[in-house]
């Protein structure tokens, strides 16, 4: 269907604009050789700009002794049961909650909050699941914040329809999640979808210099 264009110099681009192909990577890439990379990300920019401001953690003055209640509760939680991931994340979603006109976060019990905020962050990160760590069923997370199970789910589904959450969210997945999250990987590269993490280094780049990307795979080690 598509004419190949095969790349010979050993520059990360050629005078046609071409990608060289690598190794065993050559064949699924051999497409890139038609032209330089064009990168579209999945998410809409409304989403992208989204992204940039997630873990504020800033409130309008007017919100910040509700603030301080709720992350009292989501810090000694994610102390006891969690890790600082969970807790970074926490307090950045009750400040995204606060922030919110109105915010849904102003009525309402600070420990039902509280437990629903960690709730709706297990949802994305499958705390659920044995196979992750740490692990924590949501009847358990209920029951350590002295809520119904009715409750905190209740609250998880109000904040997850403020904030859009979605499964493998990439604004709210834990750091050490990240790679494994294929929404943070996925994009078209030439009008490809495509898993970046498998992408030769050169389009790798481009997407982190766009902000596509949080962080090269090699680099990490």
């Amino acid at each position: 269907m598509f004419k190949e264009r095969k790349c010979e110099q050993a520059e990360p681009f050629s005078e046609h604009g071409c990608l060289p192909t690598r190794d065993a990577k050559s064949e699924k890439w051999r497409w890139m050789s038609m032209t330089r990379p064009q990168l579209a990300p999945i998410s809409s920019p409304e989403e992208r700009i989204m992204s940039k401001v997630t873990q504020s953690t800033s409130v309008p003055k007017t919100m910040q002794a509700r603030y301080d209640q709720i992350v009292a509760l989501t810090d000694e939680f994610c102390q006891q049961h969690l890790n600082d991931e969970y807790r970074d994340l926490a307090r950045a979603m009750a400040a995204a909650l606060c922030r919110k006109r109105p915010s849904p976060v102003a009525s309402g019990q600070a420990r039902s909050w509280a437990c629903g905020i960690v709730y709706a962050l297990g949802q994305v990160n499958f705390l659920s699941d044995k196979a992750t760590q740490p692990y924590m069923t949501m009847a358990d997370v209920c029951a350590a914040f002295g809520v119904s199970p009715s409750t905190g789910g209740a609250k998880a589904r109000t904040i997850s329809d403020a904030l859009k959450l979605r499964p493998f969210d990439p604004d709210w997945t834990l750091p050490s999640m990240m790679d494994r999250n294929p929404l943070v990987w996925m994009t078209e590269v030439n009008g490809y979808l495509v898993d970046l993490r498998s992408a030769p280094r050169e389009v790798q780049e481009i997407a982190f210099e766009k902000g596509m990307i949080p962080y090269i795979p090699d680099d990490r080690g």
